[in-house]
């Protein structure tokens, strides 16, 4: 077998096995040197391929399929700086604990230090970012039975109970076209493995700890059984500040407006919890972290499912890593309430009466808070895909309770790069999605849109248009510069046309005008399209303010002040 075929015949082998994993979503950005791997992945029927002219584009893409099924997608791109552009989902991957097989096509050790073209150093590119990193040198016929041992290690490490990106760097020799022979045999796989739960004395000792009279259950992304999570809160006899990512807003003792409702100095202070269990990644709500962060006597527990320490607002919190279903179980069968029978219906009645202002407050409008709102309400078969910045926050802060979609952002690292090829990700997967995010996140993210217009989604891309960055008018930057200062370095006006952007990509693209027609968004057979929302920033700010006192006004008149 001459150097083409022998190369042909390990990048097949290396697919096969991925493939045999569970392997399903391949992005591609092309390239020469990559050839085998993509003549590899291009030629399996199994395998949905997406093609991005962009690398970047290509890895966000490939963490938003790694965000909705759980299961490592792959990631391509030929050598030199290409490369270096996977370096941000990479890291995104990491923080959020997203499974994600990164491969980079690389020259040969006798083309490294001589100048050859497209050549740089790859070794260890993303550093600590990666749960694994394997050099690979090219294809040698004596490595043969290891191949497959290396793709199932590979896939392992991406999926395990510590998920995350796992690095490949693969050389290739020219020439780069060949026939694969006959293929090494497979190696068993033995399925995913979960996190462990802690054993029995370390359970006891959690248990102890939760038996107080007045805790709080924070669910945020990474709850994997929200039924779980419902019988534990009733056994304690808490509520559960339900971010929206959490799955956990339809529970019987799940309180969406949490941050409204704790923005209320009265109620905040008059019901300080003993005791927190803080399930997944924490919600973006400064407001909360205020709040635990004034009960400096609470008891503080994190349970993280991905091996990941959360404590962002340096509580001295437990950490707990542990699947959160089968840890949420095992705690519901040890743990009698000791709670304040008021406890649970005080922060119930109270939700009610925020959600009720809310929906008062925002009536029929179209402003960035009812928007929101409206795709919180979505059906349950969409996915809706936020950035970081405004959009988070208003899903959580005014997102209804009740079903609604599924919620995907990109909170590891909180970057809004990358958030259109993102939600390309969740829709290769074959969810109906919604994305929702600023004009800023979309102009940042404009690569993505070359030949949206051609693939076969339905994603309807929802951009709110302030002409800036909305979030910093929120911030002390906004009071303590002058207005001029302030719009060239935070503000950032960049009057681009945002739908003409869209169209000159071939999208479908309007402005907003009937608030109603959100309810359509994304929906099966829908194709895509992008839909303008007109915005102010200091209206905006404004409108937050109005909402916000008006829940106050409302916890005031039903007596939940104190």
């Amino acid at each position: 077998m001459d150097g083409a075929d022998l190369q042909a015949t390990w990048c097949a082998t290396l697919v096969d096995q991925w493939v045999r994993c569970g392997l399903r979503h391949v992005f591609v950005a092309p390239g020469s040197r990559s050839t085998p791997l993509a003549v590899a992945f291009a030629g399996r029927v199994e395998l949905r391929l997406e093609v991005f002219h962009d690398e970047r584009s290509a890895a966000f893409a490939a963490l938003g399929a790694g965000l909705t099924t759980g299961v490592p997608a792959a990631v391509l791109c030929t050598s030199g700086t290409a490369a270096t552009h996977f370096h941000a989902a990479v890291v995104e991957a990491g923080l959020a604990g997203v499974p994600l097989l990164v491969l980079t096509a690389d020259r040969p050790p006798e083309l490294h230090g001589v100048g050859a073209a497209q050549t740089i150093d790859q070794h260890r590119l993303y550093g600590d970012a990666v749960r694994w990193f394997a050099d690979l040198a090219p294809a040698e016929p004596s490595d043969r039975l290891a191949w497959r041992a290396l793709a199932a290690e590979a896939w392992r490490r991406a999926g395990g109970p510590r998920p995350g990106a796992v690095h490949l760097n693969v050389g290739l020799r020219e020439p780069l076209l060949g026939t694969p022979g006959e293929l090494p045999p497979a190696v068993a796989w033995p399925g995913p493995t979960a996190a462990p739960v802690p054993d029995d004395a370390v359970l006891d000792q959690l248990a102890d700890a939760l038996r107080v009279r007045r805790g709080v259950i924070v669910a945020g992304h990474g709850v994997d059984d929200p039924d779980a999570v419902a019988r534990l809160a009733a056994a304690l006899g808490w509520p559960v500040l339900a971010d929206a990512r959490s799955r956990c807003r339809t529970l019987p003792g799940a309180v969406a407006a949490f941050d409204a409702v704790l923005r209320h100095p009265g109620f905040a202070a008059g019901h300080r919890p003993d005791a927190v269990l803080q399930l997944g990644m924490p919600p973006a709500s400064k407001v909360l972290g205020q709040w635990l962060a004034a009960a400096p006597d609470c008891v503080h527990l994190a349970v993280s499912p991905a091996g990941l320490v959360s404590d962002p607002w340096l509580l001295g919190t437990r950490q707990v890593h542990s699947a959160i279903g089968s840890l949420a179980d095992a705690l519901a069968g040890r743990c009698g309430s000791a709670a304040d029978p008021r406890w649970l219906d005080e922060w119930q009645h109270a939700a009610a009466v925020a959600d009720h202002a809310i929906d008062r407050a925002l009536g029929g409008g179209c402003g960035e808070p009812a928007v929101a709102r409206r795709l919180s309400r979505l059906p349950a078969d969409r996915h809706l895909v936020v950035s970081s910045s405004m959009p988070v926050r208003d899903l959580e802060w005014f997102g209804a309770p009740g079903p609604g979609p599924v919620v995907h952002a990109n909170r590891g690292a909180n970057g809004i790069d990358g958030v259109v090829a993102t939600a390309i990700g969740v829709a290769s997967t074959g969810a109906p999605t919604v994305a929702l995010l600023g004009d800023l996140a979309w102009c940042h993210d404009a690569s993505s849109l070359t030949a949206l217009a051609r693939r076969v989604l339905d994603l309807t891309v929802v951009v709110v248009d302030n002409d800036g960055g909305g979030i910093f008018s929120f911030l002390p930057q906004r009071a303590a510069l002058d207005h001029e200062r302030f719009e060239r370095l935070f503000g950032t006006p960049h009057g681009t046309d945002v739908v003409g952007l869209a169209r000159a990509h071939g999208l479908t693209a309007d402005t907003l005008t009937d608030p109603c027609r959100l309810g359509d968004a994304g929906r099966p057979g829908s194709g895509v399209r992008m839909w303008r929302v007109a915005s102010d920033r200091e209206a905006n700010v404004a409108e937050h303010r109005r909402v916000h006192e008006a829940v106050n006004a409302a916890l005031d008149a039903a007596g939940l002040g104190g």
